[in-house]
């Protein structure tokens, strides 16, 4: 960063470099724009769902989906039992995945990062409690901490996003840690010191964004694991309220009716499976485009 600034244009080229990089990489193109599409969609619900996901309908339940026999015009992936459309509700599930994913990896990489800019940057006494509470926190099983972190709480979007920061928050950490010890012995790091630049203006000037092509490849892969916590917690009726749609709870009901409407099953379970492997592409493709070292 030190030398990238004595030089007139250096940052706008490299951005640019960088730009170019992940638009020729096939994960990043394919996965992030998938999550764009899904965005979208989940921003646009109102607008863009053929239906009410809450409304309900006896006379059109367990229909098929467009092309099977019995299916009607209007209902491209069927009912449910209830006669509920089952598009509608994906589409309406996936404001509660993508805001739970967004917003808890968010705040467990600031709360990681955080902690370890300061284990990785200070040392000793502060690296050595934020270890031990490291080692401590990851001593609990993740899925069973997260469930009993929300029946504690209460359901709600809220502490479901709490219980992935609190769980997730390590990950960040140890990551972060690492990359700042190893960063904290670049001549750029010896270079800022020589110049005047204080302890702090070092390790949130210079190395932080050293370590944020990192960051951004985690904070995706995070996103991927939120989605998946979020579903097991509707899953098992710990997350939002039953009525409204979450690709979980949609998982639970096409179970119970697996053998007489496979659809409702199908649907959400696909669509959960191919968002949690566009996040991992994403991810895996940031990774390689934006870390030097995978790039030689």
């Amino acid at each position: 960063m030190v030398e990238a600034a004595a030089v007139p244009g250096a940052v706008p080229a490299r951005r640019r470099a960088v730009l170019r990089r992940l638009l020729h990489d096939a994960k990043v193109v394919v996965g992030g724009g998938f999550i764009l599409l899904l965005a979208l969609l989940a921003l646009l619900a109102p607008w863009i769902a053929p239906h009410d996901p809450l409304a309900q309908d006896l006379m059109f339940g367990r229909l098929p989906p467009w092309g099977f026999a019995g299916a009607e015009p209007g209902y491209w992936l069927g009912t449910d039992a209830l006669g509920r459309d089952v598009l509608s509700r994906l589409i309406y599930g996936a404001r509660i995945a993508l805001l739970v994913a967004f917003v808890a990896a968010s705040l467990a990489a600031i709360l990681g990062t955080l902690l370890g800019l300061i284990a990785g940057w200070y040392g000793r006494h502060a690296d050595m409690v934020v270890s031990r509470l490291v080692d401590v926190w990851m001593a609990f099983p993740p899925v069973l901490l997260s469930i009993l972190l929300v029946a504690v709480l209460g359901s709600g979007v809220l502490t479901v996003i709490v219980a992935i920061v609190v769980i997730d928050w390590t990950r960040f950490c140890r990551v972060v840690r690492a990359e700042t010890m190893a960063q904290a012995r670049m001549d750029y790091v010896t270079a800022a010191r020589t110049i005047g630049f204080g302890r702090g203006a070092i390790l949130f000037r210079e190395i932080l964004p050293n370590v944020a092509p990192v960051l951004i490849a985690l904070v995706t892969l995070e996103m991927g694991i939120a989605v998946i916590v979020e579903a097991i917690l509707s899953f098992v009726g710990l997350s939002v309220s039953s009525d409204t749609p979450t690709w979980g709870g949609m998982i639970a009901e096409g179970r119970q009716i697996v053998h007489h409407a496979w659809w409702v099953l199908v649907a959400p379970l696909t669509l959960l499976c191919l968002t949690v492997i566009a996040f991992n592409q994403l991810g895996d493709g940031l990774t390689r485009s934006l870390d030097p070292v995978m790039r030689r």
